[in-house]
């Protein structure tokens, strides 16, 4: 009979022979040798290129142009961004592990200032900035081996160097393992970043870059792709039930922790800080200032979903939120609830607080507008502040939230709604002949948004298209 010393031999010699023939084969993925050359296929966010597959490391082209161009922060605010591609974050970089990039980085003859990049994914002194610097109506030519695999942030790495990424200069740069990445049906580019303005949330016009604010590392918009709104209503992602999503999510800072969510939907996979790490059935995965993460998850159910940075005040106040949209049969056996599209929206910089006697706010100087004029922003004020309780067209919410369209106690008395606005109310209340009791939150906006709210919705659903002035709610504030 065999001894037991002998049979433990036996299988540890077994075992070894397993994890030795088991074992994945190392290469060296800077000797991996290049077939042909190709241009490489650049995307704005939130689209991707597609996967490199089973395609040969090959020599990839490169060419990217830096525009400085003015844009859309979000309704009726404007900045200038410093842009990757014309797009921030800047356009989405495929490549495959072994491939020779050769990057061509060209500076607009019509912006003012000389940039350069800096990637992650490569392995050299700056990640390649100290060979990219380039002013305006010049390029720079440079070349690099990717040798590590994961999803990587690049940014402009020119001093100022926060300067120049507060004012969007970062995106993505994708290296994928041989045989590329397990295929999905679809695949999105979401970044996020941190945004900082002379003026405060919300103010109108152009916004200059507030160095002072950026240093104190007190945001005033933190946003993902670049605006406020940038996936939400017709510009958000979708998705059909039954279909896998894969989000690659990164962080261009410059100065906050992303704490990036799916409302209703749990990740199945996260690659960790967009290395080989995987882990699962993930709730909420932290993205620091500079770095990535790739989430897959499959959508079981029908109905709006929610990207967010979990700071939540940054999701509703200052912008970071998103929406995945998912059409399919519904499925009682995961999720039987009620459908109520739109609940979730961007609330913007209007700070509630519970109703009280205060009348404080933060006066501004203004001219009266036109009622057009009022109409446009006073929507926007709506949207922002209102629409979560009396909802799109003013109906409310049935024994939750009393209508404002065709509303009889709102048409009875246009100083008490005044009143309502600046300081809250709470107690029982008869609208339309049905008894509400819930509490409306004192709204800490200017008068002239106060003015410009009220004014459209008394001009819509109904109303009795009263125009509301500011001087009216500075009287009804005074008390007089």
């Amino acid at each position: 009979m065999m001894s037991l010393c002998l049979l433990a031999i036996i299988a540890m010699g077994m075992q070894a022979c397993i994890e030795s023939n088991t074992k994945k084969e190392y290469v060296n993925a800077a000797d991996i040798r290049v077939g042909g050359e190709m241009d490489a296929e650049l995307t704005s966010p939130p689209d991707v290129p597609r996967s490199v597959g089973n395609r040969m490391a090959k020599k990839l082209i490169v060419n990217m142009e830096i525009l400085e161009k003015e844009g859309t922060m979000t309704d009726g605010t404007t900045y200038n961004y410093w842009t990757f591609g014309g797009s921030v974050p800047g356009s989405f970089i495929r490549t495959r592990i072994g491939d020779e990039v050769e990057f061509t980085l060209s500076n607009h003859p019509d912006n003012k200032l000389p940039h350069n990049i800096d990637l992650h994914a490569v392995t050299g002194p700056g990640g390649g900035a100290t060979s990219s610097f380039v002013a305006p109506g010049h390029e720079k030519k440079f070349n690099f081996k990717t040798i590590n695999e994961g999803l990587y942030v690049y940014h402009c790495a020119t001093a100022p160097v926060g300067m120049h990424i507060a004012n969007g200069m970062y995106g993505l740069i994708l290296v994928e393992p041989k045989g590329g990445l397990p295929p999905v049906d679809k695949e999105y580019y979401v970044m996020q970043g941190d945004f900082y303005t002379k003026g405060e949330n919300g103010d109108p016009g152009l916004q200059p870059f507030d160095m002072q604010k950026a240093v104190d590392e007190d945001a005033d918009y933190v946003v993902f792709n670049g605006r406020v709104g940038s996936m939400t209503g017709d510009n958000a992602i979708t998705a059909n039930v039954g279909e896998t999503v894969r989000l690659f999510v990164g962080n261009g800072g410059p100065n906050l922790i992303s704490s990036f969510h799916v409302i209703g939907e749990i990740f199945d996979k996260v690659m960790v800080e967009g290395g080989n790490s995987i882990n699962e059935n993930v709730q909420t995965t932290l993205i620091p200032a500079g770095g990535a993460a790739i989430v897959e998850f499959k959508v079981d159910v029908p109905g709006t979903f929610i990207l967010v940075d979990h700071s939540i005040f940054r999701a509703f106040n200052k912008g970071a939120l998103g929406m995945l949209k998912v059409q399919g049969e519904e499925n009682k056996n995961i999720y039987s609830g009620v459908v109520q599209e739109g609940i979730y929206h961007p609330e913007g910089g209007g700070i509630q607080e519970m109703p009280d006697d205060g009348t404080a706010e933060v006066k501004r100087t203004v001219t009266e507008k036109t009622l057009a004029e009022k109409m446009e922003s006073g929507k926007q004020v709506y949207a922002k502040t209102c629409f979560a309780c009396h909802q799109a067209n003013g109906e409310g919410i049935p024994n939750a939230f009393p209508p404002l369209a065709n509303s009889d106690y709102l048409n009875a008395d246009v100083n008490r709604s005044i009143e309502i606005v600046l300081k809250g109310k709470t107690g029982e209340i008869t609208v339309n002949g049905q008894k509400y009791n819930s509490i409306m939150t004192k709204q800490a906006i200017s008068s002239e948004e106060i003015a410009d709210v009220l004014t459209y919705v008394y001009n819509s659903w109904g109303n009795k298209k009263t125009n509301v002035t500011t001087s009216q709610v500075e009287q009804v504030k005074s008390g007089h």
